[in-house]
């Protein structure tokens, strides 16, 4: 009986613990709040064409963004394919920009913000954060 109850105890004691991914994914969240970027999961739009969670829901996806006070931006929505920008809406002077940001999916940008759709589990180590947010502003200063 005794037994039974230590092993409950510790059971649930290492079922509280937090995984080292999720642990080094609230630390480089935190981090790119500490830059300026913006970090949330969201519903990951039909555009973006990330593949659905199952046929019935909807996958999340990491969106990282900045705010740019002064910005002006027209809705521009663009896919990362073969490392460069593909335009599907919006301004096409984005069309064909070298992206060499690892794990994006998708980026958008409209008033005054710009933002991208990131598979976090690329870069769990948070390496490219400063890149991250250098690309988006440069993106907006276009």
């Amino acid at each position: 009986m005794t037994g039974a109850i230590v092993l409950f105890v510790l059971g649930s004691i290492f079922g509280l613990r937090v995984s080292p991914r999720e642990k080094a994914l609230g630390l480089m969240r935190e981090q790119a709040r500490k830059i300026g970027l913006h970090p949330r999961l969201i519903v990951a739009p039909e555009w973006t064409k990330i593949p659905k969670a199952t046929e019935s829901r909807a996958s999340m996806v990491a969106y990282y963004s900045v705010l740019i006070p002064e910005a002006r931006l027209a809705l521009t929505r663009a896919l990362v394919n073969d490392g460069k920008l593909q335009v599907v809406q919006g301004e096409q002077k984005y069309n064909d920009l070298p992206i060499a940001l690892k794990g994006v999916y998708a980026i958008d940008m409209q008033a005054n913000c710009v933002g991208l759709y990131w598979n976090e589990e690329v870069d769990l180590r948070a390496t490219q954060l400063e890149e991250m947010k250098t690309y988006l502003h440069d993106l907006a200063q276009r």
